[in-house]
């Protein structure tokens, strides 16, 4: 395609009555562009406009759109020769996932890069449950998932928890500092230490990764397209992150870390001789609310893309989005300032930047469309002037945008039933499952609320942690205890053996004294044992006195099978009555051979 530059027009000037349109041009757009304004104000338009000429144009471009609104807008602009030149990334597209691995093929030199870029996204995504253990311990998994070829973020609930995939990885970790913590440290943390440190890095990732909308893009080790490739053949990127179909975390996650792999892609340019590098094509990136991926790591596109021909266009509704660092990289590298109305914090900002020519008073009261900018020319900031933005493009007459998409589909997406058994045949352990919940309950806590992280969530703890066993009980004798208060029986699926319960807290039946008085023959002729069941005895007379009183029904007492003293679920009942053998008063004492004295 053409390589001669192109002056991207986006406003005209609006002076005594002269509608002049203006614009600008590629080596201009190097230095990077930044919009502001309240919402509703035309900063979209104004977007879509030089997006669109970029299309037209055959420039290469990656527009990530936060509403989804301007994603679809632009699929309509398509021209149909660069309709193989599409790539729609809309994650709410579950039936078509792209394939994303921020992992994949890092080099050594940038690891770092990455895994800033990561906890960056995490940090801003996780502010308040965020601490210093936490951001610790995930960054060193993720340093070490990096050295580990097929691992993708679904690899960092499994490194923590999984001891048998946690010694592969620390095997491929030749950084000594990361080996060093999971050797040395990670290693030796106590059970009670690692149940408190880890399950809060666990239930973070497990709320991304046990979403099929994000497992299914970014648990696949093999992304399907390379960032570099599609700057250097000049493709089109649409990004679809309408927060309202994938929710704000979501979309935050993943716009963090296409922009931190875009990062990379331009930085690997640097490779190139001078001489190549002068050949490559400019690459322009859109990023409406760009806050919502700004972090730390952008601070660094912004002042290092540039050189390798990355162009961003960036823009948002008011300062306070920005964290600081950012916002120092902002104004400190931007060679186009474009205000749209603002409120008045703002306007005391940018009348530093616009003064004398506009005052905070004027930026407060602008219109729709109007804006006062600073524009780079040849390199060089102009003085601040007044323009109006371009009404919008208009549209094609045939509109391109479901063959974009089916093309896209074919080329960068795959089935998902494909795409989720890859995953389950790399990610789940190959153990069985109690291998699994034994390794995890080696160093990770025995529970874990995430259900996404392939292992046993309720494993044993490990078997020194665990108390001695009881020294065996003796028969028990039949005394009589204080009564205590009725017991549930546990809701199992199998008989379970029901305790003990003294006999004047529950129905005593003839089998039940006959039980007792076979486990113990010698009860008979001992004194003490004629008095124990003389007790029981006078014990059974006062229950069959007072059974037809009325009470008030005891809940969850289950009917006791007396020859098997076992319960069985279906028959836990609250019984209306309780359940007490009326036998005259000489027929046990024959049967029992007790005395009345």
């Amino acid at each position: 395609m053409d390589q001669t530059p192109h002056i991207n027009y986006f406003a005209q000037t609006d002076f005594r009555g002269k509608k002049i349109p203006f614009g600008i041009k590629s080596e201009d757009r190097a230095k990077h562009m930044y919009i502001i304004g309240k919402t509703g104000m035309g900063k979209s338009t104004m977007l879509e406009n030089m997006a669109i000429q970029d299309i037209k144009n055959g420039e290469g471009i990656c527009f990530i759109d936060p509403h989804g609104k301007t994603a679809e807008l632009l699929l309509e602009y398509i021209p149909r020769e660069r309709l193989d030149d599409v790539l729609y990334i809309a994650p709410f597209d579950l039936e078509h996932p792209v394939a994303f691995n921020v992992m994949e093929d890092i080099g050594r030199d940038k690891r770092h890069l990455v895994a800033a870029g990561l906890m960056s996204a995490f940090k801003k995504i996780w502010v308040d449950a965020w601490s210093a253990r936490m951001e610790y311990i995930l960054n060193n998994t993720i340093l070490a998932l990096l050295e580990y070829p097929g691992s993708t973020l679904l690899s960092v609930n499994r490194m923590i928890a999984d001891k048998n995939f946690r010694n592969k990885v620390v095997e491929k970790v030749t950084d000594p500092g990361v080996r060093s913590f999971w050797v040395d440290e990670f290693a030796n943390y106590t059970d009670r230490f690692a149940a408190e440190a880890t399950p809060a890095i666990q239930n973070k990732v497990g709320q991304f990764t046990s979403n099929p909308l994000i497992r299914n893009i970014l648990g696949q080790t093999k992304s399907s397209f390379d960032f570099r490739e599609l700057m250097d053949d000049k493709k089109i990127v649409i990004i679809n992150l309408s927060k309202g179909r994938i929710g704000e975390g979501n979309a935050n996650l993943i716009g963090s870390m296409l922009i931190t792999k875009i990062y990379l892609a331009a930085m690997s340019r640097a490779s190139a001789t001078d001489a190549d590098l002068k050949k490559l094509p400019p690459f322009y990136l859109y990023v409406d609310e760009f806050q919502s991926f700004a972090n730390e790591s952008f601070a660094d596109i912004l002042s290092e893309a540039r050189k390798y021909k990355l162009s961003l266009t960036i823009a948002h509704q008011y300062i306070e989005q920005m964290p600081e660092e950012v916002r120092d990289a902002v104004f400190g590298n931007v060679g186009t300032t474009v205000t749209f109305r603002v409120g008045p914090l703002d306007a005391e900002v940018f009348e530093k930047i616009f003064f004398p020519t506009f005052t905070k008073e004027d930026m407060v009261g602008l219109g729709f469309a109007q804006i006062y900018l600073s524009l780079s020319i040849d390199g060089i900031g102009s003085k601040p002037f007044s323009a109006v933005t371009l009404p919008p493009i208009l549209s094609a007459e045939t509109s391109s945008k479901e063959e974009a998409i089916r093309r896209s589909r074919a080329h960068y997406t795959r089935a998902r039933e494909l795409v989720e058994k890859e995953i389950m045949d790399i990610h789940m352990p190959a153990t069985s499952g109690s291998n699994v919940a034994k390794s995890v309950s080696s160093n990770s806590p025995s529970q874990n609320n995430t259900r996404n992280n392939n292992f046993s969530a309720s494993s044993d703890r490990p078997k020194r942690d665990l108390p001695p066993p009881p020294p065996a009980r003796p028969s028990p004798k039949p005394v009589i205890s204080k009564p205590e208060p009725p017991k549930s029986a546990p809701a199992v699926p199998a008989p379970t053996l029901v305790k003990a319960v003294p006999l004047s807290a529950r129905p005593v039946s003839l089998s039940d004294l006959r039980a007792q008085t076979a486990k113990d023959p010698q009860s008979k002729s001992s004194e003490a044992g004629r008095s124990a069941l003389r007790s029981a005895l006078a014990e059974i007379m006062n229950a069959s006195n007072k059974s037809a009183e009325p009470k008030p029904a005891k809940p969850n007492i289950p009917e006791v099978k007396s020859e098997a003293r076992l319960i069985k679920p279906e028959q836990v009942a609250t019984p209306t009555k309780p359940a007490v053998a009326e036998v005259p008063e000489d027929i046990l004492r024959g049967m029992l051979n007790v005395d009345g004295k």
